[in-house]
C-alpha cells in the first residue's frame, strides 16, 4: 500500500514538474515574441525617423509596398518596388530597383544586411533610365547606426552595368566579382573621421569606357581618407571639396593590379587641387609592360606629341626622311626607354621596372609618359 502511494506521489511531483516546464516554455516563447513586435516597431519607427532626416536633405526614399517580418529571430523589413531621389545632385537623380530586403537580428541591431534584386535603373526623374545595373547577387553590410555608420560592405557578384540610349544599350563594365569595404580607422562619424576604403576586382572590364580596359583586371587596393570634418549625409563631391580645404589626401597604402601578362604594385599619396583634380605621385613597379604601353596606345601618342613632331621636324629638314624614321623608332623603343628610366627590380619572379606614377592637375605620366587623365572629383 506503501509503495502504491509512493507511485502516486512520484507521478504528481512530474506532472507539476512538467507543468511549470510547459508554463515556463509558454511564457517564454510569449516573451520572445512581445519582445520582438516590441523591436519590430522599433525598427519601423527608426526607419521613419530616417526617411524623414533623410527628406530634409533632398533624399526621398519610398516603397511601393513595404511590411516588417522575419519572426522568430530576425527583423526583415521588405520594400518592394524601392525608389530613391537625390534632389541635390546636379541633375537630380532617381534610382529604382524591384525589391530590397534588409533584416537585422533582435540579439545584433546594430548589423544591417541588405539583398537587392536588379535590375537598378538610374535616370532623372520622370525620364527613360540612361543607365542601367544587374547582378546575379547584391548584398550589402553595414554595422553602427543610421546617425553613426561605423563599417560598410558591398558586394557584387557577375555585375554589369550598360548605357542606354536610342541605339540601345553599350556594355560599360562587367566583373566576375566586386567587393567594396569601408570602415573608420580613426576618429568618428561626428568628429574628424578617417576611412579606409578597400576595392577588390575579379575579371573586371569597361569596355565601353577605353580599349585598354576591354581586357579583364584583377585588383586589389586599399586607400585611407583622411580630412574630413565628420561623415554626415551629404553628396561625395561635397566631401571632396571639404577634404581639399582642410589640406587632407588620400594615402593608396596598397595596391595591385593584373591584367593579362602586365602585373603593377605601388602605394603613395595623393591630394586635391582646387579644381578638385587630383595631385601627387605613387611609387610602382610594373612586370610586363609592354602590352600595357601597347594597349592605352602609349607607343602612338609619343609619336604624335607636340615634342617629337618639333623634332621629326628638324630631322627632315637636315634629310627628308629622317624625322619620319626618328618617330617610329621613338614609339617602338619606348618600353626600352622607360627600363632605362626606371629602377630595374623583380615583381613575384618576373623582371620589372619601378617608376613613378605621377598626377599632375589630374594628367597622370608614368614616368615621364603621359598614359591618361583622371576627372574632377568636385
Amino acid at each position: 500500500m506503501a509503495r502504491k502511494a509512493k507511485g502516486i506521489q512520484t507521478r504528481r511531483r512530474s506532472g507539476r514538474r512538467y507543468t511549470i516546464t510547459l508554463f515556463l516554455a509558454l511564457a517564454l516563447i510569449g516573451g520572445w515574441a512581445w519582445l520582438w513586435h516590441f523591436a519590430a516597431g522599433k525598427a519601423q519607427q527608426t526607419i521613419d525617423g530616417w526617411r524623414a532626416r533623410e527628406a530634409k536633405a533632398g533624399r526621398v526614399y519610398t516603397c511601393g509596398a513595404e511590411s516588417v517580418g522575419g519572426f522568430p529571430f530576425q527583423i526583415e523589413v521588405d520594400c518592394d518596388k524601392a525608389s530613391a531621389v537625390f534632389r541635390g545632385s546636379q541633375p537630380p537623380t532617381e534610382l529604382k530597383a524591384p525589391r530590397i530586403v534588409a533584416g537585422v537580428q533582435v540579439y545584433d541591431p546594430t548589423k544591417v544586411v541588405s539583398d537587392f534584386t536588379g535590375p537598378l535603373s538610374i535616370a532623372e526623374p520622370g525620364h527613360a533610365p540612361n543607365l542601367i545595373a544587374n547582378w546575379t547577387r547584391m548584398r550589402s553590410s553595414v554595422r553602427g547606426t543610421p546617425a553613426a555608420p561605423q563599417q560598410v560592405s558591398i558586394e557584387f557578384d557577375r555585375p554589369i552595368l550598360d548605357q542606354a540610349g536610342s541605339a540601345g544599350r553599350q556594355r560599360l563594365l562587367n566583373a566576375r566579382r566586386i567587393d567594396i569595404n569601408g570602415r573608420i580607422v580613426e576618429g568618428s562619424a561626428a568628429r574628424h573621421p578617417v576611412i579606409e576604403a578597400v576595392l577588390q576586382l575579379r575579371a573586371a572590364s569597361a569596355p565601353g569606357l577605353h580599349p585598354a580596359a576591354v581586357q579583364p583586371v584583377d585588383a586589389d587596393i586599399t586607400a585611407v581618407l583622411r580630412g574630413l570634418d565628420d561623415f554626415s549625409p551629404k553628396p561625395w563631391a561635397a566631401r571632396f571639396r571639404q577634404v581639399q580645404a582642410a589640406g587632407g589626401r588620400i594615402d593608396i597604402t596598397h595596391a595591385r593590379v593584373q591584367q593579362g601578362e602586365t602585373l603593377a604594385i605601388g602605394e603613395g599619396t595623393l591630394s586635391l587641387n582646387g579644381n578638385g583634380r587630383l595631385d601627387g605621385q605613387l611609387r610602382v613597379t610594373v612586370a610586363g609592360i609592354e602590352p600595357f604601353l601597347a594597349a592605352i596606345g602609349a607607343n602612338r601618342a609619343v609619336q604624335q606629341s607636340q615634342p617629337m613632331d618639333k623634332l621629326a621636324g628638324t630631322l627632315n629638314r637636315l634629310a627628308p626622311g629622317l624625322g619620319d624614321v626618328a618617330r617610329a623608332q621613338a614609339g617602338a623603343n619606348l618600353s626600352f626607354g622607360l627600363n632605362l628610366l626606371g629602377e630595374q627590380t623583380t615583381l613575384e619572379g618576373r623582371r620589372a621596372v619601378t617608376l613613378p606614377l605621377r598626377f599632375s592637375d589630374g594628367s597622370v605620366y608614368l614616368g615621364p609618359i603621359q598614359i591618361g587623365t583622371t576627372p574632377a572629383l568636385f
